[in-house]
C-alpha cells in the first residue's frame, strides 16, 4: 500500500559513535551525503569520542584518539553550512558502559554486575551526568535541543539502595525510573531554559497516563518512540502515540533504522529489510490526529549494541540502505522513481549493496562505497560453501579426522591435497582481507580495521591455518 510521504518534521541521521568511528575527513563527506539525500540534521551519540576534559577525561577512548575539540567544532559547522542541524545524545540513566566500565566509577552502577545503569540514588552519579551534559552543551555553540538516552536501564530497583527505597509502601520502579530523568531535565532547564530535550520512550511504554502526568516530566521531555522491525504493529504504536499526548506529551518523535538492528554481528546490510521498517512508521505517521505533533523522525544507525558488544555493519555498506529508507519517506514507498534517484546520487546498478554495481556512466562510487564493494566480496567469500563447510568435507573427515590427527596416522598423498586446498582459500582470505584492510584504514581508525578482521576473518582463517600445520607435522610422522 502507498502511503503518504513522511508529514512534517525533520529526519535525523544517526551518527553512533562507541564504534567505528569515521576519520574526520570521511565524516565530512559522509554528512553532505546525508545533506544531498534529503536529510535535515544528525543525532550524534559520542560516547567516548567526546573529548571530555578535567576529572572526565577517563572517559575518552583509548583504542584510538577521540575526537578533538576543533574536529567536533568543525563537524557542526560543516554540517550548519549543509543546512543540518546537529542534536547531542547523552545517556543519562542506562546505556552508561563506556561511563560505569571505568574502575574509579564502579561504585556508581545500580548493581555491580550491570555495567550500563547508573545508580539513580548517587549525589556523585548526577553530578557526573550533569557534568556530562555541561561539557557536550558548551561545545556546541547555539544549541537547541538534546537527547539524554534513557532507554533500556536494566535492573532498575535491584540495587541496594533502590531495594530500600522500593521498601516504602506506594514506591514503584517507574517512579525511580521517572523521579531521576526527571531531576536531569529539570537541571537541564535551570541551566539553559531554551533546550528542548528529547529521550528514548521505552522505559515508559507500560506506564498509564496518570503515573506519567503525575511526575513532573510533562512539559520537560519529548518522548522519541523507537521501533526497528519489519512487522511493527501500526495500531499499537498510534495507541501509544496517543497516551502519551493525552498524558500531556503531544510534541514526540520517532526512530526508525537504516542498519544496525538486524543482528549484534550483522556484516552487511539489507536495504529492504529496512524500507519495510520505513514503510511501517509511513502508516503509522498517516494514522495520527491532528493533536499529536510529531516533531520528526530519527533514522537510526547503531555502531554496536552497546558499547561492550561487537561492530554491527559498517557506514559504507549501509549508505545504500539509509539513502532507500530517505527516498522512502520522501515518496511514501521505494518506487522506481525513489530508487532510481538512490541508484544515480551514489553510482551504483542496486539498492541492495550485496549485488550492486558500479554505473559505467560514473567515475567513482558514493563516499566509502569501494570499501562496501570489498566487505560484500569478503563477506561472500567468508560465507561460500567450500569455505564454510570445508572441516566437514569427505576428504578431511574421511582422511584427517580427530582420531587420525591425534595418532598422526594418516594418508601422505591425500592429505597433501587437504593442504594444497586449505593454503589455497588461506591466501583468497588473506588477500581479500589485506584490500578490505588497506581500504578501511583510509576511512576510519586503525583499531577499526584491527577489530573488524578479528571479529570476521579470524573465525574462519585461524581452523584453516590450524589444519594446514597439524597436516605438515603429521605427514612428517608418514614419509621419510
Amino acid at each position: 500500500m502507498e502511503c503518504p510521504s513522511w508529514p512534517r518534521g525533520k529526519k535525523l541521521v544517526h551518527l553512533d559513535l562507541k564504534g567505528a568511528p569515521p576519520r574526520v575527513e570521511y565524516l565530512h563527506e559522509l554528512i553532505e551525503l546525508f545533506s544531498r539525500l534529503g536529510a535535515d540534521g544528525l543525532l550524534v551519540e559520542y560516547e567516548d569520542m567526546f573529548p571530555y576534559d578535567g576529572e572526565l577525561k577517563l572517559l575518552q577512548a583509548t583504542a584510538q584518539p577521540a575526537y578533538s575539540r576543533e574536529e567536533v567544532l568543525s563537524m557542526q559547522e560543516f554540517a550548519k553550512s549543509k543546512g543540518m542541524e546537529v542534536i547531542p545524545l547523552v545517556q543519562t540513566f542506562g546505556h552508561m558502559e563506556f561511563v560505569l566500565k571505568h574502575r574509579p566509577l564502579w561504585g556508581l552502577r545500580e548493581l555491580a554486575p550491570c555495567v550500563g545503569t547508573l545508580n539513580p540514588h548517587s549525589e556523585d552519579g548526577v553530578r557526573l551526568v550533569l557534568e556530562m551534559l555541561r561539557q557536550v552543551v558548551e561545545l556546541h555553540p547555539g544549541l537547541n535541543t538534546l537527547h539524554i538516552g534513557a532507554d533500556e536501564v536494566y535492573m532498575l530497583g535491584e540495587g541496594e539502595q533502590s531495594k530500600l527505597w522500593l521498601a516504602s509502601p506506594g514506591r514503584t520502579v517507574e517512579q525511580l525510573f521517572l523521579s531521576h530523568v526527571t531531576k536531569i531535565a529539570k537541571a537541564i532547564k535551570e541551566t539553559w531554559p531554551h533546550m528542548t530535550i528529547i529521550m528514548w520512550d521505552d522505559m515508559m511504554r507500560g506506564m498509564n497516563k496518570d503515573i506519567l502526568k503525575g511526575s513532573g516530566l510533562v512539559g520537560l521531555v519529548q518522548p522519541m518512540l523507537w521501533d526497528y522491525t519489519t512487522d511493527l504493529d501500526v495500531d499499537k504504536t498510534v495507541s501509544l502515540l496517543e497516551m502519551y499526548c493525552s498524558a500531556g506529551m503531544s510534541e514526540l518523535w520517532a526512530a526508525s533504522s537504516f542498519k544496525g538492528s538486524t543482528s549484534v554481528y550483522t556484516c552487511v546490510t539489507s536495504t529492504q529489510r529496512h524500507v519495510e521498517n520505513h514503510l511501517q512508521w509511513l502508516k503509522v505517521a498517516a494514522s495520527l490526529s491532528a493533536a499529536i505533533n510529531l516533531k520528526g523522525i530519527a533514522i537510526t544507525g547503531w555502531q554496536r549494541y552497546d558499547h561492550l558488544s561487537v561492530l554491527c555493519e559498517l557506514m559504507p555498506v549501509a549508505l545504500p540502505s539509509l539513502a532507500a529508507c530517505l527516498q522512502t519517506l520522501l515518496h511514501g514507498q521505494l518506487s522506481a522513481e525513489a530508487q532510481s534517484k538512490v541508484t544515480e546520487r551514489l553510482g551504483i546498478s542496486s539498492v541492495e549493496v550485496e549485488v550492486m554495481e558500479r554505473r559505467s556512466e560514473v567515475d567513482s562510487l558514493f563516499p566509502g562505497g569501494r570499501l562496501a564493494e570489498l566487505i560484500v566480496e569478503l563477506n561472500a567469500l567468508l560465507n561460500s560453501e567450500d569455505i564454510q563447510g570445508f572441516e566437514n568435507n569427505m576428504f578431511v573427515r574421511g582422511w584427517f579426522s580427530p582420531y587420525q590427527r591425534q595418532r598422526k596416522m594418516v594418508n601422505p598423498l591425500i592429505n597433501m591435497q587437504i593442504h594444497s586446498q586449505a593454503s589455497t582459500y588461506l591466501a583468497a582470505l588473506q588477500q581479500q582481507a589485506e584490500a578490505v584492510r588497506e581500504e578501511m584504514v583510509r576511512l576510519f581508525p586503525e583499531s577499526t580495521a584491527q577489530e573488524w578482521l578479528e571479529e570476521h576473518v579470524s573465525p574462519v582463517m585461524v581452523p584453516l591455518q590450524r589444519i594446514t600445520e597439524e597436516i605438515i607435522n603429521c605427514v612428517k610422522e608418514m614419509v621419510p
